[in-house]
């Protein structure tokens, strides 16, 4: 898509603003031939006829349009400035919304730098062409064309020697925009670079400080800041290759015009007041002609970042509602897989998974890390789609459900634990905003969190910092627990929920979920046998395989994977098999 086709679904909008704003500026270039005019007057007739009148008319026309034209820029400026903020927020939204459309496989993909740099340096780009770059282009070719037209009546020769170069401006023209735009679109790549960089560093800064690595981190942001410092110098480099002779050409044309209108006037071709005037017209081109190495730096500016903003626009997520997608509210949570498999581009990661889980079972995955547990519940939740066979949810293919109904019933307490800069009452209610301050309690209860945060200054009002600062890994697993449990879903997700809380605190959460998970389908995903060892059935993964299946007894009863994970876990099997410390542990759906 053309860029220009794409900003003008924006502008379309706004057509009576800017129609509006570029009447202003026709009357506003007109003015500019007012005082030159004027200026030939007071030459040939005011000072020639000794005429006081007509020399006060010229100096209040000339006054007068200065004024006038003054007034009108200062409005076609506001209405440009109100158009590209309008556009820009709606630009904004559309990118943001997009964002929240974008499957996990967008986010896996783009880093963090390269999104903010499109919601800011990108969008601060197309702001600047609206509200600068557009009325200022219009404004010169006005400007040329109506001052061409005066200077074409004054003196057809002396206009034709002026416009004689133009052909070769035009070029020069042309050459640096081809040459520039690859220059500026490497800029925008590099300035993406420069903020991922920074903001890897700011959301890691603890383990950059544990591991003593600032030096390295600075060095590493430094390489960044040097490609981004010699990208713009290579730009500049090449700007400046056009402009001297771009910004010599207007005095060369006035040390013409004044040498050849010279000439005329000694030879009564022209008056004097005619040269005056000439001279000042051909001062008002000289604004347009000096200001095109800028404009063509500030339009490649836009196109580079129009272009990078166009991308991520025209990006169709590969998981989203199919045309007959079901909008159903509830759903009961009878889960089939049926011949799963799964792939991370070409890295396989599930292969073949079968299993179901009937509403109010509790299923236990257990397995190495990277075997493909936390990517079997991703499937459910529909944060990817599987590469063959089939999900079925009440029967029904998970491709076939409106996908904001098939996550409404689905709540998650995953494993990398995220909390947002707000109150602890926030991030719990954040799933069910109209959550009453009772039922946040009761979540945070049974999640085991209502304790510690009571015992806050300042309760269930504390604000966390940005992804929980200030909490143990614990707490912020217990929060993000209650977040799932408020919510009161058909499928719950428990992802390695309490594995950096102590044991007892583990037993008296697994105890409290048991009578709460009588009604819906859960999963459970841990790597202590004591978090399964209550499930109605227990998934052993391996290379993303279904090795084992089964209950804990019956597992241990084969003496398989499951059975020698128990034991490093356990030690000897018949004094820990009997031990209140591991029947206490629970963990169950049913």
């Amino acid at each position: 898509m053309s860029i220009f086709k794409w900003l003008w679904k924006y502008i379309r909008k706004y057509k009576f603003n800017v129609f509006t704003g570029f009447l202003l500026i026709v009357f506003s270039s007109l003015l500019t031939l007012v005082p030159p005019y004027a200026q030939k007057i007071v030459v040939d007739d005011v000072i020639k006829g000794n005429s006081i009148s007509l020399l006060t008319v010229c100096i209040i026309a000339m006054v007068g349009a200065t004024m006038l034209k003054a007034v009108l820029k200062y409005a076609l400026q506001m209405i440009f400035e109100n158009v590209s903020q309008n556009i820009i927020y709606k630009l904004r939204e559309d990118i943001y919304t997009g964002m929240h459309q974008m499957d996990f496989e967008f986010f896996d993909k783009t880093k963090t730098g390269d999104i903010m740099a499109r919601m800011t340096g990108d969008i601060d780009a197309v702001r600047h062409f609206i509200a600068w770059v557009i009325y200022t282009v219009f404004e010169n070719a006005i400007v040329f064309i109506s001052v061409s037209v005066m200077l074409f009546v004054i003196n057809v020769k002396l206009t034709l020697i002026l416009l004689a170069v133009m052909p070769f401006i035009a070029y020069l023209t042309m050459r640096m925009g081809k040459s520039i735009r690859p220059a500026f679109a490497a800029i925008r790549e590099q300035f993406s670079k420069l903020n991922s960089v920074v903001q890897e560093n700011v959301s890691g800064n603890r383990v950059v400080k544990a591991f003593a690595r600032e030096e390295y981190e600075t060095g590493k942001f430094s390489l960044e800041n040097e490609a981004y410092r010699q990208k713009n110098i290579a730009a500049a480099s090449l700007m400046e290759k056009y402009m001297p002779v771009l910004d010599s050409m207007p005095g060369l044309l006035l040390a013409v015009i004044l040498l050849a209108g010279g000439i005329l006037v000694i030879n009564d071709s022209l008056t004097l007041g005619e040269l005056v005037a000439f001279n000042g017209l051909a001062w008002a081109l000289n604004t347009p002609m000096r200001m095109i190495s800028l404009l063509v730096n500030d339009v490649q500016r836009f196109a580079a970042s129009a272009e990078k903003i166009i991308s991520i626009l025209s990006i169709e997520p590969k998981v989203k509602n199919s045309a007959n997608a079901t909008g159903r509210s509830e759903i009961e949570g009878y889960i089939r897989f049926s011949d799963v498999s799964f792939s991370y581009g070409d890295e396989e990661v599930l292969n073949n998974i079968s299993f179901e889980a009937k509403p109010g079972q509790s299923i236990a995955i257990i397995g190495p890390t990277g075997s493909g547990k936390t990517t079997l519940v991703n499937l459910i939740c529909r944060f990817y789609d599987c590469n063959c066979g089939e999900i079925t949810i009440d029967n029904i293919n998970i491709r076939n459900m409106d996908i904001g109904m098939l996550r409404s019933n689905i709540a998650g307490a995953m494993q990398d634990v995220f909390l947002f800069s707000d109150t602890i009452e926030g991030n719990i209610a954040y799933g069910v905003p109209s959550a009453t301050m009772e039922q946040v309690k009761r979540a945070a209860d049974i999640a085991g969190a209502h304790e510690f945060i009571s015992g806050m200054p300042e309760g269930y009002d504390t604000v966390v910092g940005e992804r929980g600062v200030g909490l143990s890994g614990g707490q912020k697993q217990r929060i993000a627990l209650a977040r799932a449990l408020l919510k009161n879903p058909s499928i719950l997700i428990l992802d390695d929920t309490t594995s950096s809380v102590d044991i007892e605190t583990e037993m008296e959460i697994h105890k409290t979920l048991k009578s709460f998970n009588k009604s819906r389908t859960t999963f459970i995903i841990a790597h202590r046998i004591s978090s399964v060892k209550h499930a109605d059935m227990i998934l052993v993964l391996e290379d993303g395989r279904i090795i084992e299946r089964g209950t804990h007894e019956e597992l241990l009863g084969r003496k398989g994977h499951y059975y020698s994970v128990f034991i490093n876990q356990y030690g000897d099997f018949d004094n820990i098999y009997s031990s209140d410390t591991f029947c206490g542990s629970i963990i169950t759906a049913s």
